[in-house]
């Protein structure tokens, strides 16, 4: 068994080498590489992918896996990665390796597609390459029986054991609760952000951000910081974790958010156990609990006074003309000021999950064939005027401003979003029951014991467990709406946002 178990982790960590070359190549593409190379790049992801695919579905493997499955007892490190391997083995052997192959050229060609639409700002431009992602979201799903929504199998990729009817049920449930108070909060006179509107120059942000995720415990020796049209989080290897952030002079929260944003993803990668690495078991438990970690790092944590109450002397320092003579309070009201607005990555905590919840609503259509990909722009403007009172003018404001559906499947992609945001503050408010000194701890600039917390109940399990099991262990409750609820209702209240 042992002879066994040694073959069965140097076929694992192969497949693991292989996706972090293709996650090295999927860096480039999203950061230095010339525009003119997307074809000979989705080539080589292509090719990458068709191999890595054909490892994972060699039968040996499979032998291997069932040869060993049982030998040890069913809470062991070993039982949850052989459980582990078996649901990707299975996944990955429904699927042909010639559809793995056209998949990721597809989504290559695709990303560039886009890349070319938002700079001429035309959703046309890329149409038929959607229609294509489309087509292939369908026929991935379909090699998968006995779903009851189409979307399922996609939804399973990302966020494992969640269905869409489970999720169309929580999101209703959290719309009834949220718009009532996004009216609360927007109504009345618009708190002022005059004082984070203006002109910052790029490369003190840069400098900033990287200053302020170092003081928060980024590890530059095991990461780095670059720019994106996008920003995103990717892990190459346990000690290669790599982020990037977008700037915009006008604005200096863009930087601030997005870079604190994609360095709560890269605390969970940079946190999970060094011995899961080279398995399947060297990731997060799913795109929600992710997310959750992004969000907690962002908004329970970045946008919170406590946080700037130890930051914001350094953010003035870098910024003189513009915040020395703005007062905590309000730069604070201004970073949280709550409004109507196009742009997902740019809203505020009380309107996000509504952006979410449209694009969720629109994947479902879409694959349902109930809503055509040329019709996407009439319906997400219809959609955002119904559900916020705006609608975007042009295709940037609206259908083309999110990454997902131009590299990756339609289905699956969006509603970790929510369940991230829910996750945040069960996460947050279990950590402050074991640790009530957290919060006087930020407004310190100490957030070491929150990170402890979160690196032995979250991080270094890696995907050990489900994303469900990992909230009972983690928080010793399901996964509930009422932590995050209350949040957002005490932050209405503590600063009379919109009034």
């Amino acid at each position: 068994m042992e002879k066994k178990w040694q073959e069965l982790k140097k076929r694992l960590k192969e497949i693991y080498d292989l996706q972090s070359v293709i996650a090295l190549l999927d860096w480039d593409q999203n950061t230095y590489m010339p525009h003119a190379a997307g074809g000979a790049r989705g080539s080589q992801l292509a090719t990458l992918g068709r191999i890595a695919h054909d490892k994972l579905t060699d039968p040996r493997l499979g032998e291997l896996l069932e040869e060993l499955d049982g030998q040890w007892p069913s809470d062991s490190l070993e039982a949850d990665l052989i459980r582990a391997a078996k649901r990707e083995v299975d996944r990955e052997t429904k699927v042909p390796a010639d559809f793995i192959s056209r998949f990721y050229q597809n989504s290559a060609e695709t990303y560039q597609a886009w890349v070319a639409a938002r700079e001429e700002n035309r959703f046309d431009k890329v149409v038929p390459h959607l229609e294509r992602t489309l087509e292939l979201s369908r026929e991935y799903a379909h090699y998968f029986s006995g779903f009851d929504h189409v979307a399922d199998p996609l939804i399973d990729r990302t966020d494992y054991g969640m269905k869409a009817k489970e999720l169309q049920a929580l999101f209703g449930e959290l719309r009834k609760q949220l718009v009532p108070l996004v009216e609360q909060v927007t109504a009345g006179p618009e708190v002022s952000q005059a004082c984070i509107k203006q002109h910052f120059a790029k490369e003190k942000q840069l400098a900033y951000v990287k200053q302020l995720i170092s003081a928060m415990g980024f590890d530059f020796n095991r990461g780095r910081l670059d720019l994106s049209p996008h920003p995103f989080m990717i892990r190459l290897a346990h000690d290669d974790v790599r982020i990037t952030t977008r700037v915009n002079e006008e604005d200096v929260t863009e930087v601030l958010f997005s870079t604190i944003h994609e360095t709560g993803h890269a605390f969970y990668e940079l946190g999970i156990d060094a011995d899961l690495e080279g398995t399947p078991l060297h990731k997060g438990a799913s795109s929600g609990i992710h997310e959750s970690q992004s969000r907690l790092w962002e908004n329970v944590v970045g946008r919170s006074r406590a946080f700037w109450q130890a930051h914001y002397p350094s953010l003035q320092a870098a910024f003189p003309s513009q915040l020395g003579n703005v007062s905590l309070d309000d730069f604070v009201r201004a970073i949280n000021r709550a409004e109507k607005s196009l742009i997902r990555i740019e809203a505020d905590e009380f309107t996000y999950n509504l952006h979410v919840i449209i694009r969720f609503d629109l994947e479902l259509a879409m694959l349902e064939g109930k809503l055509e990909v040329k019709d996407l722009p009439e319906m997400w403007r219809s959609r955002f005027q119904s559900d916020l009172g705006i609608s975007p003018t042009d295709d940037n404001h609206g259908v083309l401003q999110d990454i997902h559906w131009y590299a990756d499947f339609i289905g699956g992609m969006f509603q970790g979003y929510t369940l991230g945001n829910i996750l945040s503050c069960q996460f947050y408010e279990a950590a402050c029951r074991v640790h009530p000194q957290i919060p006087d701890e930020i407004a310190d600039g100490n957030v070491s014991t929150l990170h402890g917390w979160l690196k032995e109940n979250v991080y270094r399990h890696g995907s050990r467990w489900t994303a469900k099991e990992l909230v009972r262990r983690a928080t010793g409750s399901e996964m509930t709406i009422a932590p995050y609820i209350a949040y957002l209702k005490r932050k209405a209240d503590e600063l009379h946002l919109g009034r």
